[in-house]
């Protein structure tokens, strides 16, 4: 006989609530309902997943493994429900997206036009902030983050990752000269972030040893701290003050490529750069109530964002 998703519920539902008095109440069924549906279950698997005791309730080892593949069966079946309702219903509703400054005017601020016109009854927000925020205390529905993710807790969806260069405009270079060393490096003009302190530890190592490391892990001690001659908390105030030629910056590609296309900023150093890539992600916390434009949004912006 066939597990039900009903058992699959009951049972990940008893594991989530602590107790089968606190999983009937939860479901709305009564306490002999869930414990039988229980039993049924651990019969139809001929294993037992659950270990009862007066006070708590212990998973099993194939009680945890089972766990893990019950909820993504459940969370499939969601998914696969929301979007058969958002096809029958157009997505509407505010929706407050955060991301720093020139994540927001190079990535998603330039594809709002076509996104409104796909999803009329959407209204958008959007919001720029240099540190992360809280998503509850803010009222973000989804926050784009660059780097390793920290919150556990929170919903994510990669976007891809982006490389970090050190560049300096045509003009800065062609007063200044251009650095080969680290030693000629630090004699420069060096644009730096006001905060966090880790953002001015750039790629760079000498004799020319550049490995590439795995996607969100920095190696401190091998980059090179530098000491910026002038510091700002916005990556595009940074990219700005190198456009001007007010000196050398390390900045991450999202931002740059056109810049470097374009030849208005170029890389310098590359014998020297360890191959560093960025993270970015998408994270959102997950509600019925806004699943239908978190998720359209979410399509929309992967396709788009090229990294």
């Amino acid at each position: 006989m066939k597990t039900s998703t009903d058992e699959l519920l009951v049972f990940v539902t008893v594991i989530d609530s602590g107790s089968i008095t606190a999983a009937a109440e939860k479901l709305g069924q009564t306490v002999s309902g869930v414990s039988r549906a229980l039993t049924r279950l651990e019969q139809k698997l001929d294993t037992a997943l659950v270990r009862r005791t007066t006070r708590r309730l212990h998973l099993t080892e194939e009680g945890d493994a089972f766990l893990r593949r019950a909820r993504a069966i459940l969370d499939a079946l969601e998914e696969a429900e929301e979007s058969v309702a958002r096809g029958r219903e157009r997505p509407s509703g505010r929706l407050r997206v955060d991301a720093a400054s020139p994540f927001m005017l190079h990535c998603v601020a330039p594809h709002m036009t076509a996104f409104s016109a796909l999803y009329p009854e959407i209204r958008l927000e959007l919001t720029s902030n240099e540190r992360i925020v809280d998503l509850l205390e803010q009222k973000v529905d989804i926050a784009i983050r660059i780097g390793a993710l920290q919150d556990s807790t929170l919903h994510a969806r990669a976007l891809g990752e982006s490389r970090l260069r050190v560049l300096a405009s045509p003009a800065y270079l062609a007063g200044h000269g251009e650095p080969t060393t680290l030693d000629a490096l630090r004699a420069h003009r060096l644009i730096g972030f006001t905060a966090p302190e880790h953002l001015n530890r750039w790629p760079l190592r000498d004799g020319g040893r550049a490995t590439k490391r795995a996607t969100g892990q920095r190696d401190d001690a091998a980059l090179l701290k530098i000491e910026p001659s002038i510091t700002a908390s916005s990556g595009e105030t940074l990219r700005q003050l190198a456009l001007s030629g007010w000196g050398i910056a390390c900045l991450a590609d999202f931002m740059t490529a056109a810049d470097v296309r374009e030849k208005r900023l170029v890389p310098i150093l590359g014998n020297l750069l360890v191959d560093e890539r960025q993270p970015v992600h998408a994270v959102y916390y997950q509600s019925a109530s806004l699943a239908g434009r978190v998720q359209c949004f979410l399509d929309f912006i992967a396709a788009r964002v090229r990294l």
